[in-house]
């Protein structure tokens, strides 16, 4: 493994996405993790002179999968992706399943299957590194819409993230945080870290500031969803969340 930390830069795309761009510095490979935005994220790498040699799919959902064929005609790079959802990722090279590894130059990842936002949804898993990308499943006090799967899903997917170390980065694909900040305060009026958590992220949105990564400690202390005891209060929570304004 590497002695240097990985580089990890996050690429903003559309109204609140985020593209990521992996650099493991020992070997120089590049990988870009859900790249909706093709022009953004060659963009991003070409101004650090980077180049980018595999896309890691988290699901299939257009603004995570738009700019892969662009990605792919600039660079030849390899394209990773979730086998349940190959017939809706373009340009898929290796269809990956539950327990498969990824390497990135000398970083390797383990693929957790964690569906709930999308049937075939993926987790890239970079333990030994002590970060993940969740894709839509996990965002910052918040998990993703329930559009293909059951609460039963999402709350085994979320369950699982969350025995990863307490240290560990998640690195989610939205800048969702303040309105998941506000729902958790309502959801939690009693929470003592969520009021606190409230009001930094609201300041660090003022100031025009990025909510991502968050870790898994702040996450257990922070997010009903990730708290619900059960499957039927993750399913209260996502409907309520559905309709909070």
């Amino acid at each position: 493994m590497s002695t240097a930390a990985p580089e990890i830069v996050a690429v903003p795309a559309f109204s609140d996405n985020y593209i990521w761009l992996l650099r493991d510095p020992a070997s120089g490979a590049v990988a870009v993790v859900d790249p909706g935005d093709g022009t953004a994220a060659l963009r991003a790498a070409e101004e650090r002179g980077w180049r980018i040699g595999q896309v890691l799919t988290t699901h299939w959902h257009p603004d995570h999968t738009g700019g892969n064929l662009q990605v792919k005609e600039a660079t030849g790079c390899t394209i990773h992706g979730p086998a349940a959802e190959r017939d809706r990722i373009p340009g898929i090279d290796e269809e990956l399943r539950e327990g498969d590894r990824v390497r990135v130059g000398q970083l390797e990842a383990e693929v957790w299957e964690v569906p709930g936002h999308t049937l075939g949804h993926i987790a890239f898993v970079f333990r030994e590194a002590g970060f993940a990308f969740v894709g839509d499943t996990l965002f910052v006090m918040g998990c993703g819409r329930l559009f293909e799967g059951t609460p039963a899903q999402m709350h085994a997917s979320l369950q699982r993230l969350g025995t990863l170390g307490a240290d560990t980065r998640l690195y989610c694909a939205h800048e969702y945080t303040l309105g998941n900040a506000r729902f958790a305060a309502h959801a939690e009026p009693d929470n003592i870290a969520v009021r606190t958590r409230l009001t930094q992220v609201e300041a660090l949105r003022d100031a025009g500031a990025m909510t991502v990564p968050t870790t898994v400690a702040e996450e257990w202390a922070t997010n009903p969803f990730l708290r619900a005891k059960d499957v039927q209060e993750l399913g209260s929570l996502r409907q309520a969340k559905d309709s909070f304004r």
